[in-house]
């Protein structure tokens, strides 16, 4: 059991103080924009030229040359080897909140104790704006005398980690990376006494193929292919009085004993004959047309009255509380690796609170047949702003019959080897499975296109162009939004730049073949049309608030227009909103999806409203604004529609015809416009027009346009004074043909 003590470092809270670290993390960003001073990646040999040999190991006046693979150079002192410094991130896991490395220099000497620890370089947002650097370089520094070795000796997990309140990830990542990377090193050059290590010797056990049988919950725990790790109240109480931590103990767990604290169950669900029977056949294979070769995947299940999840993962994207360990290998999970499950498919398994589905990054060195655990961190309050944090593990092997002893080592003979061919790319893969939906889209696409084709005909019949524009929104919200989860966000359009700028890579971007067809979609649009049909049309969310401030308005929920002079400055504020996660993004790519919860999409479409309460208050709040301010967020907050509008200027067409009575008297349009896109003056705005043509349906009515009024009377006039006269002449002539007629018939019988 590992414990750990956090220190404060002053007040985190206040919204003046988010603020301001949003503020500094855009001056930071644009800053590297300007200056050209984004990071690149990590080289031992350019750090070691920028660190001085003593700051690092006292009395070192020297490097050697690096050597390896990763690199280690020697520290010498005098021309005498006194250490073996590394970069921690080259030989362990050492990504933080921002997605990028914390590079600290580490020096170990022959006894595998760590001689010197230095941070070189990070990108952590906590950091840079909020918790001072001297106070990480602080803890980083307490490393020194820490001895590697006890990570694989009887007193592991006996050590204690210095948390900084705030924190809490960095400060784990930085401690994981510094005793791995050093327990690492130390058994490549058999410091220590660990017996040096060569890559590759012995080749790992493998997976072995098992014919799948059905199972119930209580056999699966049996066979140990479901491990469970069960504390219950009376337990985490007498592991806090266990670690000497006088506060913690003095606030013991509430509640019944015997009652489970955690019951937390682990699962290999990648390894077929388990997967079937905990996913169930179509779960398994929604997972296996997910997961790369070579992928694996892991449930995590619990019930109890703590969360191995907790809520840290939705402010910040990665899970604070638990870490796979394998060997010396950690990996901590990210949002984009989860996924919620709804239950359990095998018989008899009991009611848990949580099951989760956690994919394993491919890229991060994870053995399948390898025994592994689960490290959760349990967290208990022992003053306003105080926590001591124990660990428990909960560990994991596969049973013998899933796994395939290695082979014996292979003579030393030359011989030929059959080249191996890359193994496929996924998205086809993905594009095959949502063939369907990828139909069903581009028939939607194609209606939308006839409906701007075609606008000028279907406005004149209003009541159909009323229920079109209601049926595609619900298409829009209903099918694009709530069951596919097609719903497009900014993020989207920060990543496309970082890729651009990182190195593009299309296979990406097509994994999510909805979205990249929306995408598609919306940069044509943008040239054809401009923002109003992605905004108007496509957007789930947008969606959700004109329908529902349709329905507020047939219920006669009064409606709020805002005044011109306030409604026009009001527009810039998205502007500024998509500007500032843009500046945050060239910084750290994952601050700015952080950053980008500003949009509910996430919460109100892809998660339908199933988060946390304060994620969920903002997204209903925005809709219920909505109710008075028909589309409010679109027109003030929405950054994809700022992100959108500025290359939709340079559309091709403009479709939507006006008067030059237009705003000059008449305003009908104006004080029509959903969205307040028409100027007193009388211009359509393009980057706020949502192209709903409700504008040209008032182009042609003849009953509520005065142009079309004036018109229509003007015409009834004409034809209320020529009638009459054409009545008369028309008699006249019709006498004088039968008059002419009769005549005719007389000469004939005469002659």
């Amino acid at each position: 059991m590992v414990t750990a003590q956090l220190r404060p470092t002053g007040s985190t809270g206040g919204m003046p103080r988010r603020v301001a670290r949003w503020v500094a993390t855009f001056l930071l960003g644009l800053s590297a924009l300007l200056l050209g001073a984004a990071a690149h990646a990590s080289d031992l040999a350019r750090f070691l030229a920028e660190t001085p040999a003593a700051t690092l190991v006292p009395g070192a006046d020297g490097y050697g040359e690096p050597a390896g693979d990763p690199p280690v150079a020697p520290v010498l002192d005098d021309g005498k080897v006194v250490a073996h410094v590394f970069l921690n991130s080259d030989h362990a896991g050492a990504v933080g909140y921002s997605g990028r490395p914390i590079h600290i220099l580490v020096a170990i000497d022959d006894d595998a104790v760590v001689r010197g620890a230095r941070l070189v370089e990070h990108h952590e947002p906590i950091v840079l704006v909020g918790i001072p650097e001297s106070t990480m370089r602080e803890v980083i520094t307490g490393y020194i005398g820490v001895d590697a070795t006890a990570l694989v000796g009887a007193g592991a997990g006996e050590r204690t980690v210095d948390i900084v309140s705030g924190a809490t990830v960095t400060v784990m990542v930085i401690d994981d990376s510094i005793l791995r990377a050093s327990l690492a090193v130390a058994r490549r050059l058999g410091l220590g006494g660990l017996a040096p290590t060569t890559r590759g010797a012995t080749p790992p056990p493998t997976l072995r193929s098992v014919e799948a049988t059905p199972m119930d919950w209580t056999a699966l725990v049996a066979e140990g292919a479901v491990r469970r790790l069960a504390i219950t109240v009376a337990d985490i109480n007498r592991a806090y009085e266990a670690s000497g931590d006088r506060a913690a103990a003095a606030r013991p767990e509430r509640g019944d004993p015997g009652a489970f604290f955690i019951d937390m169950y682990a699962a290999q669900v990648s390894v077929p004959a388990i997967g079937v029977n905990i996913l169930g056949e179509a779960q398994l294979r929604n997972l296996e047309s997910t997961l790369e070769p070579g992928q694996q995947a892991i449930v995590l299940a619990a019930r109890g009255h703590y969360s191995f999840k907790g809520s840290g993962y939705v402010r910040g994207g990665i899970f604070d509380r638990f870490q796979l360990i394998q060997g010396d290998r950690s990996i901590r999970f990210r949002d984009l690796n989860h996924e919620r499950l709804r239950r359990v498919a095998a018989a008899e398994a009991p009611d848990l609170d949580e099951v989760d589905l956690f994919r394993i990054p491919p890229d991060a060195g994870f053995e399948p047949a390898i025994p592994w655990r689960i490290e959760l961190l349990v967290a208990r309050e022992t003053a306003p702003r105080e926590k001591a944090f124990l660990t428990f593990d909960l560990a994991y092997q596969l049973p013998e019959r899933y796994v395939e002893p290695p082979p014996p080592p292979a003579p030393t003979t030359t011989t030929p080897t059959t080249p191996i061919e890359p193994a496929p790319p996924l998205w086809p893969q993905m594009w095959m499975r949502k063939r369907g939906e990828v139909a069903v889209l581009l028939v939607a696409l194609a209606v939308l296109s006839a409906i701007f084709f075609f606008q000028t005909s279907l406005v004149r019949r209003p009541r159909l162009t009323r229920w079109v524009r209601y049926g595609f929104l619900l298409f829009t919200l209903l099918g694009v939004g709530l069951y596919a989860n097609a719903q497009l966000s900014v993020v989207n359009i920060l990543a496309v730049f970082n890729a651009l700028v990182t190195g593009f890579d299309w296979s990406y971007f097509l994994m999510e073949p909805l979205v990249f067809v929306l995408w598609g979609a919306a940069a044509i649009a943008l040239v054809l049309w401009g923002r109003g049909a992605y905004c108007g049309w496509l957007c789930p969310f947008g969606a959700l608030q004109e329908l529902t401030n349709h329905v507020a308005r047939a219920l006669k929920v009064p409606q709020w227009r805002v005044p011109w002079g306030l409604h026009e400055r009001a527009w810039a504020l998205k502007y500024l909103v998509f500007l500032a996660l843009f500046g945050v993004s060239l910084h750290s790519l994952a601050l700015a999806e952080q950053l980008a919860e500003v949009e509910p999409f996430k919460t109100a479409i892809v998660l339908k409203f199933a988060r946390e309460w304060p994620f969920v208050a903002f997204a209903l709040a925005l809709v219920l604004v909505g109710l008075f301010v028909e589309r409010f967020y679109c027109r003030y907050l929405c950054a994809l529609g700022a992100a959108l509008a500025i290359p939709g200027r340079m559309r091709i067409f403009d479709w939507l015809k006006r008067y030059r009575q237009c705003g000059n008297p008449c305003q009908r349009c104006a004080n029509d416009c959903m969205v307040q896109a028409i100027h007193p003056e009388g211009p359509i705005n393009p980057n706020e027009c949502l192209y709903c043509l409700n504008c040209q349906q008032l182009y042609v009515d003849e009953h509520r346009c005065p142009v079309m009024i004036a018109k229509r009377e003007k015409r009834e006039r004409r034809a209320a004074q020529v009638t009459p006269r054409t009545s008369e002449r028309i008699e006249a002539l019709l006498t004088e043909i039968r008059e002419g007629r009769a005549q005719s018939e007389r000469a004939e019988e005469r002659r």
